[in-house]
């Protein structure tokens, strides 16, 4: 059996040989910090036998798959930890996720509490000191029914599987479980239970509610802490904290998932949506707006009817059938054909912020971050097939602009065509999938593969922001969309006067804006840039029968300049005052006593310096048109 390994040389092995023997003829080092192995692009249990020759790479801690891989087993753990503690808890189940892991369990009439975390991970430890194999096998849907048959979740599992089932065990606990995971649970040392949550059986509020523990695992000490010290800074930064603190948003039991946007919150909206439309207009989109409300015949036709509409709200209007859109691409199909097209008018950008509804389950929802009715910063785009590559070039460019506004990093995902539930021929999805990676290619971005992800009509780049924290956010993609323009019969006239199809690209930059919100709100702590800051400047008179004249006369001046200014002219001491002014993170708080009055100056603080610095009205005006312009930082996010 040939195997390539990832340098390009070859080894010859026998059939019968596993991972970690594999790992031994390599070398002595790998065998020993060997986790399991990939083959073929699939990932094996280091002691599965090797079931075919081809690419192979041996996974360690170092490989990007390790985190998932590790947390993934710390969650079997978990579950094991549990059992022997709470003899009747029932398991749900206990996948890895982007930041840890978590198991859903049903503790019966026990409520589990904070304190208990303590005593699961007391036991996890001795569990994991033992140093148990763990173990796979394969068994039957019968075998597993009778295994599993006092869990009614597990049972509920086994039933929707259909041919050989694979179970892990370790020690006297087995799970059910597709795998794989480290070769034993002496490489689970380094882990944190969280926090505990409420979660719906597989997210259906119709389901029994368990409990949810969540969970992170590391390969070392010093990288456990320092995941737990940026999980700290993120819960001083919480969107939903600070969005109380400083006016932005709030959340009412009348609508729950909708959320309120409040003056300050709506202040800084505005800023980001007028320079949205402000940027787009001068990269060549023509803005719109499309219905909240369309007919059935449309949903059918875009196949959003089939495919999405457990996540629809629908109603009747004069005994048809209607839903509230849950994406703005239908919408900007119809305004595409209420016209002729020529080839001269291509491409076509059309942009909208689009107010989508989607009925997420109510376990899911999550101040801003997961909401039931969001702003799409959508923009659909038709063109010839000529024009992709270039199309995708100049989105690729217009990415780099708004997200660098923000200081955020990304990187590009290619998510291929689903396995199931998707329209279109597979000719079409493989062309759509070389052309989405040669523009990546040609634009110098690199990108993983994400098999299997696509939208149901097309494959798609997505982008993952990342914070100043180092947390990963799902925002922007870019979708190529040769389907729909053949379900809607979109056409135009090409050179010859000959009607041909247009290719669409759906597209979104920010993603929802809410959520966009909430990620930039912890992003910059809430000490958002000069540009987009509800109140930009905060004035504070020394003493109202002196000083106050001058600082509404300045007042007047600055708003004049188009700055938002607030004035604190309350009875309360000075430095109280200026405190306020900083907790509400205000960008500038400006000190107005004698000096300041006679000289016809200004003395600032800036959010984030303790320096006092006086200058004349006219060089501090200027000083805050260059901040906006630029759109410069308030202070780095880093060190907020």
């Amino acid at each position: 059996m040939l195997l390539k390994l990832l340098d390009g040389s070859s080894i010859e092995v026998e059939n019968s040989l596993n991972g970690h023997d594999v790992a031994s003829k390599i070398s002595t080092s790998l065998a020993k910090n060997a986790l399991a192995y990939k083959l073929n692009g699939k990932l094996f249990d280091l002691y599965h036998t090797l079931p075919e020759e081809g690419d192979f790479e041996i996974i360690t801690s170092k490989s990007k798959e390790a985190f998932e891989l590790l947390n993934h087993s710390t969650a079997h753990l978990l579950a094991q930890a549990v059992v022997s503690l709470f003899k009747d808890a029932k398991l749900g189940i206990g996948p890895a996720i982007e930041d840890g892991f978590y198991y859903d369990i049903d503790f019966g009439s026990y409520v589990l509490k904070e304190e208990d975390l303590a005593k699961i991970e007391a036991k996890m430890k001795e569990l994991s000191k033992e140093n148990e194999r763990i173990i796979r096998k394969e068994v039957s849907k019968e075998e597993a029914l009778e295994m599993f048959k006092d869990n009614p979740y597990k049972v509920e599992l086994i039933n929707e599987l259909e041919g050989t089932i694979s179970t892990y065990t370790q020690g006297d606990f087995t799970d059910l479980c597709m795998g794989p995971h480290v070769p034993s649970t002496g490489f689970i040392k380094h882990f944190k239970l969280d926090t505990i949550a409420g979660a719906y059986w597989r997210g259906n509020s119709k389901n029994k509610q368990l409990t949810r523990i969540y969970g992170i695992s590391c390969f070392s000490k010093e990288e456990l802490e320092h995941i737990e010290h940026i999980k700290e800074e993120a819960k001083k930064r919480d969107h939903r904290k600070l969005g109380k603190e400083l006016g932005l948003f709030m959340l009412s039991e009348y609508g729950p998932g909708f959320p309120f946007f409040l003056p300050n919150g709506l202040i800084l909206r505005r800023q980001i949506e007028n320079w949205w439309y402000e940027i787009h207009q001068k990269h060549g989109y023509k803005l719109i707006t499309t219905p909240v409300i369309l007919s059935k015949e449309l949903w059918l036709t875009s196949g959003h009817w089939d495919h999405y509409k457990q996540n629809m709200y629908t109603t009747k209007v004069d005994d048809r059938d209607f839903a509230i859109k849950p994406m703005n691409c239908p919408g900007a199909l119809v305004v595409y054909n209420s016209e002729l097209h020529s080839y001269k008018d291509l491409p076509l950008r059309l942009g909208e912020l689009g107010l989508v509804h989607r009925h997420e389950a109510s376990g899911a929802l999550n101040g801003l971050f997961r909401v039931r009715c969001f702003t799409q910063d959508d923009a659909h785009i038709f063109c010839t097939r000529d024009q992709l590559q270039s199309e995708i070039e100049k989105l690729l460019k217009l990415y780099d602009e708004i997200y660098s506004t923000f200081g955020l990093d990304y990187s590009i995902v290619l998510s291929t065509k689903p396995e199931s539930d998707y329209i279109g021929d597979d000719a079409i999805w493989e062309q759509s999938e070389k052309i989405l990676h040669d523009a990546c290619v040609a634009t110098n971005k690199e990108l993983t593969i994400n098999p299997g992800d696509g939208a149901f009509y097309g494959p798609k780049l997505d982008f993952k922001l990342k914070d100043c924290m180092g947390r990963i956010w799902q925002c922007g993609t870019i979708q190529l969309d040769m389907n729909l323009p053949e379900r809607f019969d979109c056409t135009y006239i090409n050179a010859n006067g000959e009607k041909e199809r247009p290719v669409m690209l759906h597209r979104a930059i920010l993603g929802s804006f809410e959520r966009f919100i909430g990620i930039i709100t912890e992003h910059f702590g809430g000490a958002f840039p000069l540009w987009i800051a509800p109140n930009q400047i905060n004035i504070l008179p020394v003493n109202n029968n002196f000083h106050l004249d001058y600082a509404n006369k300045l007042k007047e001046r600055l708003e004049n300049e188009g700055f938002r200014v607030t004035l604190d002219a309350s009875e309360e001491k000075l430095g109280y005052r200026m405190r306020n002014s900083i907790l509400k993170k205000t960008p500038y708080t400006l000190v107005i006593g004698d000096k300041e009055k006679e000289n016809n100056t200004v003395t600032y603080r800036k959010f984030g310096d303790e320096k006092q610095i006086s200058l004349s009205v006219d060089e501090f005006i200027a000083k805050i048109h260059k901040e906006i312009n630029n759109k410069e930082f308030l202070i780095d996010p880093k060190t907020i």
